[in-house]
């Protein structure tokens, strides 16, 4: 099981003030006297100047920040193209035709295939894409029992752990087979599960036209579309659906930019089931 651990900085500040005493002066030094009344003045004057306008600055800055720290995704039209099954033969096409547009993805890999295929496990980490946990053989996570659920998946957090030097931060079950039991051993090993807004059944298809065509249908902002890099046509179908997508003004992100800073509850469905 993964904690994590929230640490909380705070910050202290102190003030300085200076201050004029006039020395006792007879009638000799009252010009002095005088000269230095004058100039606590103006040093009064311009401390006052400059505490208003670090006060106007202060008052501004909360405003700008939150401009400033706007969620990419509230300023921009996104959409997250997941990717089942892999790492593949045909993954490091599509790696090439996400980096061509300056696109990036999410990518739920199988642990065997993890296993297989590090090097290309470690390019699709380190071309910025999100990996998250398919589990090991890909079965109905329904089907099993509570300790084979957790042998799936904590063997390809581990593998992949040790492959790219970090643990998943999300799990998407197989066919999309969850139930409450499911959601409860997800909590357990740490694991928001992320299911999909669009399928475009792909698999099932095997026609570059048809997963296109789907892929554009499904589209829709802070969509998360469901795809597989195991089917060539699915690769193949890319260039042209980024390009009509482009088009269309969306930006392609990973899983973790679309969520705009948000922290998933491990065991907790995203997108929620009905969206």
């Amino acid at each position: 099981m993964w904690r994590k651990a929230r640490f909380v900085m705070a910050g202290a500040c102190a003030a300085a003030g200076v201050c004029v005493v006039p020395t006792a002066a007879g009638p000799a030094t009252a010009s002095a006297v005088q000269a230095t009344a004058v100039t606590a003045k103006t040093v009064t004057t311009e401390a006052a100047a400059t505490t208003a306008k670090a006060a106007t600055a202060k008052a501004a800055a909360p405003a700008t920040a939150r401009k400033k720290g706007k969620p990419y995704c509230a300023r921009y039209k996104c959409i997250a193209l997941t990717f089942d099954d892999g790492p593949w033969p045909y993954t490091p096409a599509l790696l090439d035709t996400l980096k061509k547009h300056k696109a990036k993805a999410t990518f739920f890999l199988l642990g065997r295939k993890v296993a297989n295929r590090p090097e290309l496990t470690r390019r699709i980490h380190e071309e910025g894409h999100d990996i998250g946990n398919h589990t090991w053989n890909h079965p109905s996570l329904t089907t099993l029992s509570d300790g084979e659920v957790f042998e799936e998946v904590s063997s390809t957090s581990n593998i992949i752990n040790k492959t790219i030097g970090r643990m998943p931060d999300y799990m998407r079950p197989p066919n999309g087979a969850t139930n409450s039991r499911v959601a409860s051993l997800m909590s357990d090993l740490g694991l928001p599960q992320i299911l999909w807004t669009g399928s475009t059944l792909d698999w099932q298809a095997r026609d570059t036209k048809v997963i296109a065509k789907r892929t554009l249908k499904l589209a829709k902002r802070n969509g998360v579309i469901l795809l597989h890099d195991i089917v060539p046509e699915t690769v193949k179908a890319m260039p042209g659906v980024l390009t009509a997508l482009e088009k269309q003004h969306y930006k392609f992100v990973t899983l973790t930019t679309l969520l705009q800073g948000r922290t998933l509850r491990p065991g907790e469905v995203y997108p929620p089931r009905g969206r």
